[in-house]
């Protein structure tokens, strides 16, 4: 068996790693309009304050866990791979990183996507999961990879309105340092 990995998806028109919360605000309305473009993600009025306060949330209860996050903002992934995921882009590209690379003390994860597992997308229509065990934020070290078959799947789920159903096709994994990714940036 391969060892687990994570994997990062971006538009290929685009570097990877860019995180809509770190736009300034003088330059957002441009950089949200040339997002609609070539993608199925949805980024209406509400999606910035929504993400901005999922991410502080996020944070927050990383470091309540014990967590040492390095970033403000955290750098996105999947679980594994994620075709639904990957299919919100248009010639999607991706960046794939072992587990053990990642710092546990500065990677987290949710069972589902952020925004539904910490609640905050119930302003917006989106239920959180009933399980209770999906809604909270966890530490890489808790991740129990033994649970096989019962990953998250979207097989078949289109995106027509994915936005107001319960987003639980992948485990998100948030990572709360640069250092693993500079091999995969300019920055």
């Amino acid at each position: 068996m391969s060892e687990a990995y994570a994997t990062h998806y971006y538009r290929g028109d685009r570097q990877p790693f860019l995180n809509l919360s770190e736009v300034d605000d003088s330059k957002l309305d441009a950089v949200v309009a040339t997002l609609a473009e070539g993608s199925r993600r949805r980024f209406g009025p509400q999606y910035l304050p929504l993400r901005r306060a999922t991410e502080a949330r996020a944070r927050d209860l990383f470091l309540q866990a014990g967590g040492q996050p390095v970033r403000r903002y955290p750098h996105y992934f999947v679980l594994g791979s994620s075709p639904w995921f990957a299919g919100l882009y248009d010639a999607p590209r991706e960046v794939r990183i072992l587990l053990s690379d990642l710092p546990p003390e500065a990677t987290s994860f949710t069972w589902t996507d952020s925004i539904t597992a910490l609640g905050l997308g119930v302003v917006l229509g989106v239920p959180q999961p009933a399980e209770p065990w999906k809604r909270g934020l966890y530490r890489l070290d808790q991740l129990d990879l033994t649970f096989g078959t019962s990953m998250p799947s979207a097989s078949g789920q289109s995106y027509e309105g994915y936005q107001q159903r319960l987003l639980d096709h992948y485990v998100e994994i948030q990572l709360w340092a640069d250092d693993p990714i500079r091999p995969f940036t300019s920055r």
